[in-house]
């Protein structure tokens, strides 16, 4: 537990991403965060995913399930498992509390007990914004982040925030957008009623099925 001088509260924590500003920690172990509002934007398209040959071959083919919310501290904790890492105490905390009443998210993927990989964020009106991902197999964190936007589609969300652009995201289509244009974005996302519980599970097959129809 982090201590209490430090903690985060969690109704500013939500404040600020409704304000497009989210902590960040220099190290796991660093006490401290800091806030960040970027001046460009890592955003995935609701409808830009790209799904390639590769990935949906992975989807078809691998056994495997998806789960929600089945395992968001241990989600939290592989993601936290690199080298370097923003996911410090007081971040880890406050994220279990958002999970507890109903913000935070986990999605998963097993094989049979095994968690292979997944993705956990926070849910705001029609804003999911996406903190982390790892894979512990090839491709888990790609499997998780499509059935992730076939929930975010399905739920009724318009805004994917990825916080920054990489390359891994930049190749499954994210981009990145001034600051002012995203705040817009926000403001229409955060003003409107979305789901991320209320969409039944999905099977690879209906994924990839939506998928090619809105591609």
């Amino acid at each position: 537990m982090s201590d209490p001088a430090h903690a985060l509260d969690p109704d500013l924590v939500l404040q600020a991403y409704a304000a497009g500003i989210f902590p960040m920690a220099e190290r796991r172990d660093d006490p401290e965060v800091f806030w960040v509002d970027p001046r460009r934007r890592g955003i995935l398209p609701i409808d830009g995913f790209h799904l390639s040959r590769s990935l949906a071959r992975r989807l078809r083919r691998t056994p495997h399930d998806m789960r929600i919310n089945t395992a968001f501290g241990e989600v939290m904790r592989a993601c936290g498992e690199r080298d370097e890492t923003w996911i410090n105490p007081p971040i880890f905390d406050v994220f279990q509390t958002l999970h507890v009443h109903g913000y935070a998210h986990s999605l998963e993927i097993w094989q049979e007990d095994a968690l292979i990989g997944g993705v956990y964020g926070l849910a705001i009106g029609g804003l999911f914004c996406g903190e982390s991902m790892f894979s512990r197999r090839t491709d888990g964190s790609k499997m998780a982040l499509a059935y992730l936007i076939d929930r975010l589609r399905q739920g009724g969300f318009t805004l994917f925030d990825t916080q920054f652009l990489t390359d891994h995201l930049a190749s499954l289509g994210a981009i990145e957008v001034p600051r002012a244009t995203y705040h817009g974005l926000l403001r229409a996302a955060t003003a409107r009623e979305a789901s991320f519980l209320a969409p039944p599970l999905a099977r690879a097959d209906q994924v990839l099925q939506r998928m090619t129809q809105t591609s």
